[in-house]
């Protein structure tokens, strides 16, 4: 029956986009080489750990199968500046330790730490590490996405769990001043991402950051999204990132990039931003690709 035959086209189209779009999001992109002189900065959600379990899904048995190949990928990036998102090891109250934090710290002595502190006074799930011999850090600091952004820990807009932004200001080795905001906004809630960018966006404007600003972090939102729209209005150029930055942990390349990374007046790209998709040491080390991208910064 004619019927039938149109339900079976139909469905025969939608699997062809469906295979198609995967593979788009799916081409590989391996390191780039640096160019000479450009600042290498990434974004990289490293997914928390449930400190109360042992197996499993983003366990600490889980983290002991990961953190190697984590490191692998931190290593690969060869990045002066590396902005994380959820290096976070929940536990009972406040957790005690942050073993993505430390292990990290541990295997990279040429890395300095930004934007971390005693929990109870500075959230440290975001931190954004540097390469000590190039950047000393001027300023850190942090805002919640909250209609009281000043107060630690206070929830979204809509009353949903805290997110917010990191930030820290750096001196190049040249003397250029420039600033890190590092964020991650909620999944669930447009309404939440928009007010979040809103707030992102007006601290940009504030004097203190007349300066060449990087905008970094899990966007949860594509490029051509209200929510990259909001900072874009306030002079944040979001470079492209080609195929998918998020894998469900599993390499399913569904949809375009939701992690980002934009700058103000004063930032130059040198070449394309990129995503670095695949496996590290044959293991998938989190579920998201970490993205990078070369740069030139200079006093606007």
């Amino acid at each position: 029956m004619r019927w039938v035959k149109r339900i079976g086209t139909a469905i025969g189209l939608i699997c062809a986009l469906f295979i198609t779009m995967v593979a788009c999001n799916s081409l590989p992109q391996p390191v780039q080489d640096r160019d000479a002189g450009a600042l290498r900065v990434a974004t990289y959600n490293v997914h928390y750990i449930w400190l109360g379990r042992d197996t499993g899904d983003w366990s600490v048995g889980d983290w002991e199968r990961r953190k190697g190949p984590l490191q692998s990928a931190f290593r690969s990036l060869d990045a002066d500046v590396v902005g994380f998102q959820e290096m976070e090891s929940f536990g009972r109250g406040m957790a005690p330790a942050n073993l993505t934090l430390d292990w990290l710290i541990d295997q990279n002595p040429d890395y300095r730490v930004a934007a971390v502190g005693d929990p109870a006074d500075f959230p440290s799930t975001q931190p954004v590490f540097y390469r000590a011999d190039r950047l000393t850090l001027r300023d850190e600091g942090w805002f919640f996405f909250s209609d009281t952004p000043d107060v630690i820990y206070s929830r979204t807009f809509n009353g949903s769990w805290p997110a917010f932004t990191s930030w820290a200001e750096f001196s190049d080795r040249n003397g250029t001043v420039f600033r890190v905001y590092n964020l991650h906004t909620e999944y669930r809630s447009a309404s939440n991402r928009k007010l979040s960018a809103a707030l992102v966006a007006e601290r940009i404007a504030e004097p203190a950051t007349r300066m060449p600003v990087f905008v970094i972090g899990d966007f949860n939102a594509i490029r051509g999204s209200t929510t990259l729209g909001i900072l874009e209005d306030v002079g944040v150029t979001f470079w492209p990132v080609q195929g998918s930055t998020f894998h469900f942990n599993r390499g399913l390349n569904l949809f375009p990039a939701i992690d980002h990374i934009g700058g103000t007046d004063g930032i130059a790209p040198l070449g394309e931003t990129f995503s670095v998709r695949g496996r590290f040491d044959g293991e998938w080390a989190t579920d998201h690709y970490p993205v990078v991208g070369d740069f030139m910064v200079r006093q606007p």
